[in-house]
């Protein structure tokens, strides 16, 4: 299992992508989700995967050799549309090819992507693509998207996250979103990738991994706890009725 997270905001976006990927109890592997495809001056996008590791790694790994060559091009594509409707087609060809005749039932070849990013000329722009190949994109009421273990690290978000926060309260909600993540749920771990884009820089203004070690995490994570045991604390208590209650039989 993985998770990754993706904003759109006001000013720009925000990725993120834990990197743990494990197939057994005794199986735990380090593998980068998050990849950039970058033409300079021209566009920035990065794509987030979650899901089979080999479908996801197959559909990069043809992304990128293709980049550049005018087939199947993901430079060379007029929108970020089309850009999220070609990396659905080659998520398409590559379980196709894998499992042809969808016969294959004991295996799960699907993979879910995040693309994200700008291209000269329209503005920043961001895709959730589902493993069918079909998307959606990002709205002012729907800032964010989430692949892979979503559930544990997506109230802070519905709670806090806006179309207009600022991409470092948005970069301080998504180690939240992780931290949340990563102590309800094993199969997610470090190190994170973490990424930033401001919108018209044509470029990733912040691209850091953070380990267990990185100082700014450990704060905000042991704030976060405090902040979350010290609230609770400090709410009214309820008025419990003291006396035993009989239940008839």
């Amino acid at each position: 299992m993985t998770y990754c997270v993706a904003m759109c905001l006001a000013d720009g976006l925000v990725f993120a992508s834990d990197s743990r990927t494990n197939a057994g109890f005794d199986q735990i592997s380090t593998f980068r989700k998050m990849h950039e495809f970058r033409q300079p001056g021209e566009r920035e996008l990065v794509v987030l995967s979650a899901g089979n590791l080999a479908t996801s790694q197959s559909v990069i790994s043809l992304l990128e050799k293709r980049a550049g060559t005018g087939s199947g091009d993901i430079l060379a594509t007029g929108s970020l549309f089309e850009a999220a409707e070609l990396i659905g087609q080659t998520m398409r060809d590559v379980v196709r090819r894998d499992n042809p005749d969808g016969k294959i039932n004991h295996v799960d070849f699907s993979c879910s992507l995040i693309l994200g990013g700008q291209i000269r000329g329209e503005q920043p722009r961001l895709f959730n693509i589902y493993p069918e190949g079909n998307f959606i994109e990002a709205t002012r009421e729907t800032p964010y998207f989430q692949i892979g273990e979503a559930k544990y690290g997506k109230p802070v978000l519905d709670r806090v996250l806006h179309h207009e926060t600022s991409l470092e309260r948005a970069y301080q909600c998504a180690l939240i979103s992780f931290d949340s993540t990563m102590k309800s749920n094993l199969s997610v771990g470090m190190p994170l990738d973490v990424a930033i884009y401001r919108n018209n820089d044509l470029q990733l203004c912040f691209n850091e991994r953070v380990d267990e070690h990185n100082r700014y995490f450990q704060t905000l994570r042991q704030q976060w706890h405090q902040g979350i045991q010290a609230l609770v604390n400090s709410l009214e208590p309820p008025a419990i009725n003291q006396k035993r209650t009989t239940l008839s039989a």
